[in-house]
């Protein structure tokens, strides 16, 4: 069996500010590192053979601290694009309150939150989804297969992606799912992908 353990990024400035965020290279906020130095320490005495994280700064900044906190900074590490944020195009920089005003809450809901509709010149979560499953069963199923431990370090709704992929979830039931900042949610997972376990690590 291996264990997989995913990560949201700690908050960014665009979070805080409550805008679209996407493929915006935004860096973390102070409480962004706070969030990363936590899970770092949540994740001191796990043992990983691999790291996985985007391009975008915020998750590197993410993992560069988390793996700092733990003391893993050997640990090897690959970037990837593919695991990049959902593409919000048009919308992105837009503050989400305002964006809700200009075109209607009720169709800013839907570009959130729908499974298939995607925002003017962006992803939809469906586009979002296909990337990252592509990527995460050519490259990190393999690994997870033959045993060894994974760490993904990315963002909202590409772990979302995950998440639907792994917990054969339906479009419908993933647009409910909301993976927090920071947490890191491990999963212990057989040679085929069946889960034994699944939870998210908390400092009791």
């Amino acid at each position: 069996m291996a264990n997989l353990v995913i990560v949201r990024h700690g908050q960014s400035q665009w979070n805080l500010e409550n805008r679209f965020t996407g493929w915006k290279d935004v860096d973390i906020t102070e409480k962004g590192k706070e969030e990363a130095r936590l899970a770092g320490k949540l994740l001191k005495g796990e043992i990983f053979d691999s790291a996985f994280t985007s391009t975008l700064k915020r998750a590197l900044h993410t993992l560069s601290i988390i793996l700092e906190e733990s003391g893993m900074e050997d640990l090897p590490i690959t970037i990837n694009a593919a695991l990049n944020e959902r593409s919000y195009g048009q919308l992105e920089g837009l503050n989400k309150a305002e964006t809700a005003v200009k075109y209607g809450e009720d169709q800013v809901h839907l570009w959130r939150r729908s499974y298939d509709t995607a925002p003017p010149g962006g992803e939809s979560l469906k586009d979002t989804a296909e990337r990252v499953i592509a990527y995460f069963t050519a490259q990190i199923v393999p690994l997870l297969q033959r045993d060894r431990n994974v760490l993904i370090v990315a963002h909202g709704n590409s772990l979302r992606a995950l998440v639907m992929y792994l917990e054969k979830l339906s479009p419908e039931e993933i647009v409910e799912v909301e993976i927090p900042t920071g947490i890191p949610l491990k999963y212990e997972l057989k040679t085929d992908l069946t889960i034994v376990s699944k939870g998210y690590l908390s400092s009791k």
